[in-house]
């Protein structure tokens, strides 16, 4: 959980397309109206963000994100092969004579370099991603985090956006769609959890599963319906039986909103 007086809150879905960034830019410019210049707002879905599409920041600065991955000086090399044993990510590899490095798929841990016995490894600075830095027209404070083309791992761009939460502001984290790793780095040590739902049998399946993430991350959540509509695949049901606040239900008609 987050340390400071103000909560960090995170917006996910089970899927994507169910409206999780509009509901999280839609919050954080209602709690800009009632708390001016105490929200900030952070796009972790950083393989493709778009929230900037929706509150049209202007951007300060820039700041990229690298990591450190291998570089191999061959003439000390023996091919003996605990670097790649070592690796968790398949970043590096020993092919009868020949080493290989794949530094799109480091994670940057510096594993292979601590374990390699004839120091043979060493580390180079790998640009991965960039987090853009701005404020909206209605002052609230923007962090938007996005990878490199071809990067394989998120994690990197993920941790530097985060970086940014504030203690003395309410944070709102947009998180990538579904339960996979992107989404369980974002949520993590988030005092809530808003999940986003649509009343589909499928949407049901995947909030299922992204409700029970938010258990194993001991993240307390609650649930957004959005595109509601006759059709009642068990929702309401499902959150009463696990004791889950159904929060919000967004009509699937824009003259009712």
């Amino acid at each position: 959980m987050s340390k400071g007086l103000f909560p960090t809150i995170a917006v996910a879905a089970g899927k994507g397309g169910t409206g999780k960034t509009l509901i999280a830019t839609s919050m954080a410019l209602a709690l800009q109206d009632r708390y001016s210049g105490c929200v900030q707002l952070l796009d972790c879905d950083v393989e493709e963000p778009n929230a900037h599409l929706l509150v049209q920041p202007r951007v300060n600065h820039t700041e990229a994100v690298s990591i450190l991955v291998p570089y191999v000086d061959k003439n000390k090399c023996d091919r003996c092969g605990k670097c790649a044993e070592v690796c968790q990510y398949s970043a590096i590899a020993v092919i009868r004579n020949a080493i290989l490095t794949f530094p799109e798929l480091c994670s940057g841990c510096g594993a292979c370099a601590y374990v390699c016995p004839r120091r043979a490894i060493d580390e180079e600075t790998l640009d991965v991603g960039a987090v853009m830095c701005g404020v909206t027209p209605e002052g609230i404070e923007f962090y938007s985090g996005a990878v490199n083309v071809g990067v394989q791992r998120s994690g990197p761009v993920t941790k530097a956006t985060k970086r940014h939460i504030s203690e003395d502001k309410i944070s709102i984290v947009d998180s990538p769609p579904g339960t996979a790793c992107p989404m369980q780095e974002t949520v993590d040590e988030s005092d809530f959890c808003m999940l986003v739902t649509e009343p589909t049998p499928f949407g049901l399946s995947d909030l299922m599963a992204a409700v029970n993430t938010c258990k194993v991350l001991d993240v307390p959540c609650g649930v957004v319906v959005n595109r509601d509509g006759p059709t009642d695949p068990g929702i309401e049901e499902y959150c009463q039986q696990q004791g889950i606040p159904l929060l919000l239900r967004i009509p699937h008609d824009r003259l009712g909103v």
